[in-house]
């Protein structure tokens, strides 16, 4: 782009460039700025997603117009849109086309980072403009307006707000563009008018003194990434082409880190094998929040699941699981179950995740419903336990987390009315609050005295769902141990599902910032 193409209309402070040639590369931009900094000319930034242009966007750009001569707006990049499945719906390129098209903006560039913070480094703005919403810091769930302003105030530049009539993109597109089901509109329009973003963020926000102590066993998941080359031309073998693959911490581990977001005192008890115990890996993959105790066991491996998969589509090809799930040896267990007598009361939450991979026996079981003051439960169904890891193994929990086929295969039956089941559940482990999960038709909380509760799920776009139950348990049973309304819980859980089934299995934890935004989302 010449200079002579940024010409302005001296009476109205416009921009004459067509919009094509106000697109410019963030690399590139710094020069095109140096001229108009020679001449003398105010640089004025405003940064954003903007997913969707409205009037509040144009009048916020005209505003930030008049605080110098070159308004420079930088866009975050459809992979950091921090605002849950679906978002954002318009990409990235549309999104700086629209905004290029207002004569009032004179470039615009695409930012490579998740924050403004780096890309206020290479404009270098003498005003950054920002909305009133952004006035008070304690409005900004990210708490990244105060690291604008350092990277701001560090290049000799000042923070403007405007003070124009707002909208909220995400609002409008809630109410107007079918970003949700019929069934998960209709859900939310009644949840908005009960509660608001800010009482669950509140909630939320309420967990971080809890003690919680998680136990469970350990899976370590490995992904290799494979591309399938065909049948082996002397046998009926398929052949595949190894590309790459990842390891990730899984089962307990996962859950703990999930609850390691939210709460401020995690400790984690689990068991790893003497053959390859893998802790080196285990502990470079938890929070650093997180204290342990693992015990070993002599007579087997730490489990490992390898799955090979297709590396674009993510379809699993084949998987081989790496364990020894037999009762384990005498002296281990007696040793977990002392360790277990001695600190579970100490804590306000033991949280068991019981993936029945010879971990959590007949005595254990015993010594966690004898000490834990509140116990939150879930028993895993899986291809190495069916028919061996029933919940009515536990004499009792207070609140149980579980899918619904585990439910079902619990009590041998297979198409009952759910609300039966949770009641059976409830009565036998003497439970004050039931969760079961039911994938794409979302999921029902029962709490004494507070009745059944049913959410519908928010998004139905998956990469992965394996994890994704982990993360709800993980979440939802702080809330639970706290007594909040079973609908706050199966809320907050779709939402953490909605969030945990756009990564392939457990690559990363759900975090605060990510949901409490999510939440916001969901209840504009």
């Amino acid at each position: 782009m010449s200079d002579s193409t940024l010409l302005r209309n001296g009476q109205n402070g416009t921009s004459t460039a067509p919009p094509f040639e106000k697109l410019v590369p963030l690399e590139t931009l710094p020069d095109k700025l140096r001229a108009h900094r020679e001449r003398g000319e105010t640089i004025v930034q405003c940064h954003g997603v903007f997913d969707l242009l409205h009037p509040g966007h144009v009048r916020h750009f005209k505003a930030a117009k008049q605080e110098g001569e070159v308004l420079v707006v930088t866009l975050t990049p459809d992979r950091f849109v921090n605002k849950g499945p679906g978002r954002p719906v318009f990409n990235e390129l549309l999104r700086a086309e629209f905004i290029a098209s207002l004569e009032s903006v004179d470039y615009v560039a695409i930012n490579h980072w998740p924050t403004a913070v780096e890309v206020i480094g290479e404009v270098r703005p003498d005003v950054y403009v920002k909305g009133s919403d952004y006035a008070d810091d304690k409005d900004d769930l990210t708490g990244k307006i105060v690291d604008e302003r350092e990277a701001v105030e560090a290049h000799g530049g000042r923070v403007h707000f405007t003070q124009d009539i707002t909208f909220s993109s995400t609002r409008l597109l809630n109410n107007h563009f079918n970003v949700f089901s019929e069934e998960a509109e209709v859900f939310l329009e009644g949840f908005r008018r009960r509660w608001s973003a800010d009482d669950i963020i509140g909630m939320l926000d309420s967990l971080h003194d809890m003690k919680v102590l998680v136990i469970g066993d350990i899976i370590i998941d490995e992904y290799h990434f494979c591309q399938a080359m065909g049948m082996a031309s002397k046998s009926t073998t398929i052949n595949a082409k190894y590309l790459d693959g990842e390891r990730h911490a899984g089962g307990v581990l996962a859950v703990a880190n999930h609850v390691a977001g939210f709460c401020d005192t995690v400790h984690l008890v689990s068991l790893v094998g003497d053959e390859d115990d893998q802790v080196e890996f285990i502990e470079s993959k938890l929070n650093p929040k997180i204290s342990s105790r693992f015990f070993s066991r002599p007579d087997g491996p730490t489990t490992r699941k390898v799955r090979y998969l297709h590396k674009y589509q993510y379809q699993k090809m084949f998987e081989l699981t790496y364990i020894e799930d037999g009762p384990l040896p005498q002296q281990v267990e007696e040793n977990l179950n002392q360790y277990v007598q001695e600190i579970a009361s100490d804590y306000d939450l033991v949280l068991v995740t019981d993936f029945g991979h010879g971990m959590i026996g007949p005595s254990t079981v015993a010594a966690l419903a004898e000490t834990a003051p509140f116990i939150a439960l879930n028993t895993q169904v899986n291809s190495a336990n069916r028919g061996f890891n029933a919940l009515t193994k536990y004499p009792r929990a207070d609140y149980v987390c579980i899918d619904q086929e585990e439910i079902r295969h619990t009590y041998h039956d297979r198409f009952g009315p759910l609300q039966d089941l949770i009641q059976k559940a409830v009565d036998d482990l003497s439970a004050s609050f039931v969760t079961v999960t039911r994938g794409h038709r979302g999921s029902t909380t029962y709490r004494r005295g507070n009745g059944m509760h049913h959410t519908p799920v928010f998004s139905e776009q998956a990469v992965d769902t394996i994890g994704a139950g982990d993360a709800f348990l993980s979440i939802t049973s702080p809330l639970a141990a706290r007594g909040y309304p079973a609908e706050v819980i199966s809320f907050v859980g779709n939402a953490v599902g909605a969030l945990a089934i756009q990564v392939l299995g457990n690559r990363s934890s759900v975090q605060p910032v990510e949901l409490k935004k999510y939440i916001t989302t969901l209840l504009k």
